[in-house]
Order: structure tokens, then C-alpha cells, then sequence
């Protein structure tokens, strides 16, 4: 070893969804919105003035941060924008979780959660889920430095009920408690409404799911003023440039169209339904999705095997090689179109195997 690599930081990287480009792919692996952002976001960026591009951007990212808060029902002193929920979730991890308690966090999860904690030295302990993949309230009982969640969890899309959610804050009033709602618009109910009630709440959303900006990169958090600041001093610390003038604009445009929001959302929720049904005909067994993806198991035909199958017809979903999961796929909802290719080949291939 080098004098100087034993001060270089070690760490398991975390893994992100493949991201093939092929022509006539179906890519079902990342949770990526199949539809077009709204059409405002095109003008909105096809009008920009190009000269405000050699200026930095607002380090506040006011108008982007008015714009949420109007939308949600909130005062812009309650809103935190960053550079898609990833980074949002990075800086509550760097701002809040500093303790020396484990911070607790679900075992079958978003996976970068542990990458975080061990990005910033953050003690965790994973909590498992039950049987069922459901979150077990009491598990979070214990004392801890903080706790996060997905609602819907990923990979399963399994929603934690609004009672466990608030029966998990009751029991940690001295720590931040974070809801991961990459996924919540997809059928599941927002923690939002219990911002009132509880000052140690955050609500993390994205634009990258719902409003197909995912090549956007835009993600907020919504909690207390106070909490809002905390995390504000942090960020100025870090990166005060963190939205660039590009996203603000695409990201106000796509507010400002809740009709197109709720059509593609209907959409999408409808084309999982029907996809739902096809799959328990085919032998597949899942929890109810309340995301944008179905995490899925088949009765007889290995995980691994319907993987590497669909892979080799250019139809990409996630597997997971890990305990607990790896014989489950998580198959993002795309077009009607799209799915039905999925589903015819997933038929012939199983039909072939009997």
C-alpha cells in the first residue's frame, strides 16, 4: 500500500439501475415515467434566455421553491430543493443524523441509505421487515439517532399505513424521522399532513417519478422552518449553486400543468392495474404496488433466469442479487405497449418452460 491510500475513504459504492441505449429496448428498470414531461416544460425551456446562462443560478432557488409550496399547501420557509431526492436525502443525512445512536432504517430498502451512513460515518442498524415486507412499527421503539423510510418502500412498493407512520413518530419525538415519498403519487397516502403535528418530521418528494424529469434531477424536502434553515446552512456549506437555471424553469413549467400531471398519473396507475392481473395469471405472486413498479416472484422460474431471458430480447427490469429478494423482480410500469410485449414474451416463456 501507498503512504497515502490509508487516508483514502473506503466505501461499497452504491449500485444504480443499468442504463442500456438500444433501439427498440424496453427499459423497465429504473422507475423511469414512460410518458413525456408536461409540454410547458419544452416551451419553458425553449424560451430561455441563453445570456442567463453564464450567470450562476439563485442559490436560493426561490422560484422554484414558491412554486412547490404553492402546490403543496405550504409557506416557501417549509420547502428544501436539491439536486434530485438523492441529494436532498444526502444533505438531511449530513445535517441531521450527527448522534451517536444507530440511526435505524428498514432491511429490505433504498440501498443507498447505508451508503450514506457509511459515506458519513453515521451508525446504523437495519430493522426487518416482516413476512410480508411490511414495516414493523414496534421495531423503532428503541432509542436511535434518527430514522428514514420509503413510503412506498422500495423495491417492494408495499405502503406503510398512515397509522404505523404516525405511531412511528409518537415513539421518536427527540429525533428526526424521515419519509422517503419517491413513490407516494402513485396511489399511496402523503405523511404531509402530519407536518402540523410533528416539528422532527421530513417529507422527501421527487420530480424524477411523476413528472418524468428524471434527466432533470429535481427533489425536495418539506418540514418545519426551522428544520428548512438547518438544512439551508448545510447546503451553503456544501454546494450554494446546487439547481441549475435549466431546472428551475423545467420545474416551475412542470407545476404549472397539474392537468397533464394527473393524466399521466391515471395512466400509469391503470396500466399497473391490468399488468397486476396478467402477472397472477402468468404464476406471479407480489404484495399490492402503490409505486410506479411491481416487485414480483414467480411460482416456478427462478428470478435470475426470467432476468437474464427478458434481458437477451432487449427488456430490461431489476434484479436484486441480495438476501431475502433475490427472487423477485422489480418490473417498472411502462406504456400499455410496452408491458404487453412484456407480458406476451413472459407468457411464451413460460408456456415453453412447462
Amino acid at each position: 500500500m501507498k503512504p497515502w491510500e490509508k487516508n483514502i475513504r473506503r466505501v461499497v459504492p452504491y449500485t444504480p439501475g443499468e442504463q442500456p441505449d438500444k433501439p427498440k429496448m424496453i427499459k423497465l428498470n429504473t422507475n423511469e415515467n414512460p410518458y413525456p414531461p408536461a409540454p410547458g416544460v419544452a416551451a419553458a425551456l425553449r424560451g430561455m434566455d441563453m445570456d442567463r446562462l453564464r450567470l450562476y443560478p439563485d442559490p436560493a432557488a426561490a422560484v422554484l421553491v414558491k412554486a412547490i409550496a404553492a402546490d403543496r399547501g405550504l409557506s416557501p420557509e417549509q420547502v428544501f430543493v436539491g439536486v434530485g431526492s438523492d441529494d436532498v436525502l444526502a444533505m438531511c443525512f449530513l445535517t441531521f443524523f450527527n448522534g451517536g445512536e444507530p440511526i435505524l432504517f428498514p432491511d429490505i430498502t433504498y440501498s443507498f441509505y447505508d451508503v450514506w451512513a457509511d459515506v458519513f460515518r453515521i451508525p446504523y442498524e437495519t430493522q426487518p421487515l416482516d413476512g410480508q415486507f411490511d414495516i414493523v412499527p414496534q421495531d423503532y421503539y428503541k432509542k436511535n439517532g434518527g430514522v428514514i423510510f420509503p413510503n412506498p418502500n422500495a423495491p417492494t412498493g408495499v405502503e406503510c399505513p398512515q397509522e404505523d407512520i404516525e405511531d412511528i413518530l409518537r415513539h421518536n419525538r427527540d429525533v428526526i424521522v424521515i419519509v422517503d415519498e419517491a413513490y407516494v403519487e402513485f396511489g399511496a397516502e402523503s405523511a404531509l399532513p402530519l407536518l402540523e403535528k410533528y416539528d422532527n418530521l421530513i417529507v422527501v418528494q421527487t420530480f424524477s417519478k411523476s413528472r418524468s424529469l428524471a434527466g432533470m434531477r429535481i427533489g425536495y424536502a418539506m418540514a418545519s422552518p426551522e428544520l428548512i434553515r438547518c438544512l439551508n446552512d448545510v447546503k451553503y456549506s456544501f454546494n450554494s449553486y446546487t439547481m441549475d437555471q435549466t431546472a428551475l424553469a423545467a420545474g416551475v413549467a412542470s407545476l404549472a400543468d397539474r392537468p397533464y400531471y394527473e393524466e399521466t398519473i391515471g395512466k400509469i396507475i391503470g396500466v399497473r392495474e391490468q399488468t397486476k392481473k396478467r402477472l397472477r395469471v402468468l404464476g406471479f405472486s407480489f404484495r399490492d404496488s402503490k409505486a410506479n413498479f411491481v416487485f414480483a416472484s414467480h411460482e416456478r422460474c427462478p428470478a435470475r433466469e426470467l432476468f437474464q431471458a427478458l434481458r437477451e430480447q432487449d427488456i430490461y427490469v431489476r434484479y436484486f442479487d441480495k438476501p431475502r429478494i433475490d427472487n423477485y423482480l422489480r418490473i417498472t410500469i411502462g406504456t400499455a405497449e410496452e408491458m404487453d410485449a412484456l407480458l406476451s414474451f413472459l407468457e411464451r416463456y413460460l408456456n415453453k418452460e412447462d
